[in-house]
């Protein structure tokens, strides 16, 4: 992996964290805990939609957009664990 690529994936990885963290409310986690969720969001995502039949366009948009869309899986299963 390139300097460029991990460059890339921490980006997409803050943003999806960040964003997750707004669309899940009392969920923050600081620049880096945002950066971590991002990507375990991304792996959520990656191993689920495929199973579920659904697939979109590669790019960084579609990236930010899994990403978060697992992150917002993760928030809502840690929400749930933390609860009980």
């Amino acid at each position: 992996m390139g300097i460029e690529s991990l460059l890339v994936f921490l980006i997409v990885g803050a943003i999806a964290g960040w964003l997750a963290g707004q669309l899940v409310k009392g969920y923050g986690f600081g620049l880096l805990g945002n950066i971590v969720v991002g990507i375990i969001g991304a792996f959520i995502a990656g191993w689920l939609f495929p199973r579920l039949g659904f697939g979109v366009g590669g790019g960084f948009f579609w990236a930010i957009l899994h990403s978060t869309i697992g992150a917002v899986i993760l928030l809502v299963l840690l929400r749930i664990i933390k609860q009980s």
